[in-house]
């Protein structure tokens, strides 16, 4: 079971614990920080290795030209900032300079979602997953607790591709184990229902969590939820996803980001070409962030359990 008991610890700190792991596995493991070592978990890594670190300063768009530089003398480069301001400030030379040549450069994007709480709208990047995705070449990888960062960001480091991956601040329940599977395209199931779910939601990040309490409180109903937590955005299970709708069919999206061009939005795409079945998305609706508790901004946009629950009941023919 899920419950308030469960151990939380931020997601950012799997990132920094796997980058240590990686650098110790290949000496051509760099990191590259823009004046937020501690605040993104990179320090963990700078204090291992400081001649492998190089601090750009409050300087995105060098943070990522400069990866870049290095990516093709054959290093493989970490680069950590607020995903507001990497990829939010330095896209066109992620763009470039990365994508664009093909260069394998790690964009670590931090204190992604509304979650930020406090800090307010500037500082809440609802829109990086659409930013990244769209990019071609571009891997997008958003772990839903801090072992799965962990595992994901040493899978990283032995990939060709450029990558972002989105983490959180806040802390989050621990909801994966060192022996749970993780594999760059591929979804794992997190809940199964005893009988054929009638609804299938597909999740990504921090919210996995709610969707499988979610999930959960249907089944004490007598309602069969499937959960998949999809931390590879792209490349995309297209065949669990297919598979998904096709045995529950209707489908419930659930993310931490704007629907439009988002998770939801890239499941959708999906569906629409290979399966349709009916489909609501959970997300931001249009909206610029704003200060507040986490807790409170997750209620107030409508992306709580009680919000996945309806979105269930919808798809359901339970208005």
């Amino acid at each position: 079971m899920f419950d308030a008991d469960m151990e939380q610890v931020p997601i950012r700190k799997g990132f920094g614990e796997g980058l240590v792991i990686a650098a110790d596995r290949d000496k051509n493991v760099i990191g590259l920080c823009a004046d937020l070592t501690e605040s993104t978990q990179m320090h963990f890594f700078a204090k291992k290795y400081p001649e492998r670190f190089v601090q750009v300063g409050v300087a995105e768009q060098n943070l990522v030209t400069v990866a870049s530089g290095m990516a093709a003398m054959g290093k493989i480069p970490f680069t950590s900032s607020y995903a507001m301001f990497s990829p939010g400030r330095n896209w066109e030379q992620i763009r470039t300079t990365i994508c664009y040549n093909d260069r394998k450069v790690v964009i670590v994007g931090s204190h992604a979602g509304i979650s930020v709480g406090p800090d307010g709208g500037t500082h809440q990047a609802i829109e990086d997953i659409a930013l990244m995705r769209v990019l071609p070449n571009m891997t997008v990888i958003s772990p839903c607790d801090a072992i799965e960062a962990k595992k994901a960001t040493i899978a990283i480091a032995k990939t060709k591709e450029p990558t972002y991956i989105r983490l959180a601040r806040e802390k989050t329940p621990i909801i994966t184990s060192e022996d749970t599977p993780f594999e760059i395209g591929k979804a794992q199931v997190f809940f199964a229902p005893p009988m054929t779910p009638q609804v299938g939601i597909v999740a990504t990040g921090a919210l996995v969590h709610k969707a499988i309490v979610a999930a959960q409180n249907f089944a004490e109903k007598g309602i069969s939820v499937k959960v998949l937590n999809i931390s590879s955005i792209r490349p995309l299970d297209f065949e669990a996803i297919i598979n998904l709708a096709k045995e529950a069919g209707a489908i419930v999206s659930v993310e931490e980001h704007q629907i439009v061009g988002g998770f939801g939005s890239a499941v959708a795409e999906v569906l629409v070409q290979n399966y349709p079945v009916p489909m609501e998305l959970i997300g931001v609706h249009d909206k610029f962030g704003q200060s507040g508790t986490p807790d409170e901004l997750l209620e107030h946009y409508h992306m709580g359990i009680s919000h996945i629950e309806k979105a269930v009941e919808k798809v359901l023919g339970r208005k």
